[in-house]
């Protein structure tokens, strides 16, 4: 697998991370379980975004730098800058179905906030296997990269006809099998994920939720990273813009838990970036669609959607 990547910035990539995840879980024990208000998550959203446009910068630098090539360095950053805002915009479909799950438990919000960190935690390492064996087959098996389009295009008219439908639990059949497994208390023990009731070691409800918050991680992991390698198949970038999409996942979610009811369109926007990633995969080989032009259509359909959905009220409250 090429990359364009010098080894001591995969090192600083490391670094930055583990710093990153230290200081978060530093934090998290500090505070202790609270609820997050919209001030903190917005505050600590915008850490996390300037934090990965700052490695962006530092990503340009090094290219530039090694290669003495100013045009080049533009075109590596900016496909970090696509796949990041992809990554990100999918996180957002990630983030409604976490909402759903805890929804569905009744998680206090003073207890959400480690259940997020362990699933970004398992999020990181799925993804980052994945990437690694996707990088690895893709550079074995062009024909792949069809496959993924296609894969990409019949999940994103999934999603078109899914947008509009109340998502439920009840008949998971993950959950179902969780429940046979194990036996379940009815009640919360702080955030312990066992707890006893009769002398008996039984699962808490935080439990069965960090069990669908990971398999959630997979079920999005295998949706979302096809579509990185649309704009580029360096394993660096593809890592690095999928890990900083994630590193900001907790503060996003509080911030678009409160948003929610807002943007109600924006799962409509989401399904079709999937199929216009999908459709450029398919046609890899026969047009070359610019990274700029591709910046431009998901920056375009996330705003439009946006804006519609301020515009317009969610169907079950209209009169």
């Amino acid at each position: 697998m090429h990359t364009i990547a010098p080894l001591w910035l995969w090192l600083a990539f490391v670094g930055i991370v583990i710093v990153s995840l230290f200081v978060d879980f530093v934090v998290l024990k500090k505070q202790g379980a609270h609820d997050i208000g919209v001030r903190e998550a917005l505050n600590w959203s915008l850490v996390w975004v300037v934090l990965s446009l700052l490695f962006n910068g530092l990503f340009w630098w090094a290219v530039k730098d090694s290669t003495g090539s100013t045009p080049l360095a533009n075109e590596k950053a900016l496909e970090f800058l696509t796949g990041y805002l992809i990554e990100k915009s999918l996180a957002v479909d990630n983030i409604f179905v976490f909402l759903m799950i805890f929804n569905y438990f009744a998680v206090p919000s003073y207890y959400q906030k480690r259940v997020l960190m362990i699933g970004i935690i398992g999020a990181l390492v799925l993804r980052t296997i994945m990437i690694l064996a996707g990088g690895w087959l893709l550079a074995q098996f062009h024909w792949i990269l069809y496959l993924f389009g296609a894969f990409l295009i019949v999940t994103g008219v999934k999603m078109w006809w899914a947008a509009g439908q109340e998502p439920a639990l009840d008949d998971n059949p993950a959950l179902k099998l969780l429940r046979r497994i194990l036996p379940v208390s009815k009640h919360y023990d702080g955030e312990k994920f066992w707890t006893f009731e009769n002398g008996q070691k039984i699962a808490t409800p935080l439990l069965m939720v960090i069990c669908l918050v990971a398999l959630t991680d997979v079920i999005f992991a295998v949706d979302s990273i096809p579509a990185i390698f649309a704009i580029t198949t360096d394993p660096f970038i593809v890592l690095t813009s999928n890990v900083f999409a994630i590193l900001g996942l907790r503060a996003m979610y509080f911030l678009m838990a409160a948003a929610a009811s807002k943007f109600h369109l924006l799962n409509y926007g989401l399904a079709v970036i999937l199929v216009f990633i999908g459709t450029k995969m398919c046609l890899i080989d026969v047009i070359k669609i610019p990274v700029m032009v591709s910046l431009g259509v998901v920056v375009g359909i996330l705003v439009l959607t946006m804006l519609l959905s301020l515009r317009t009220a969610p169907a079950n409250v209209r009169h």
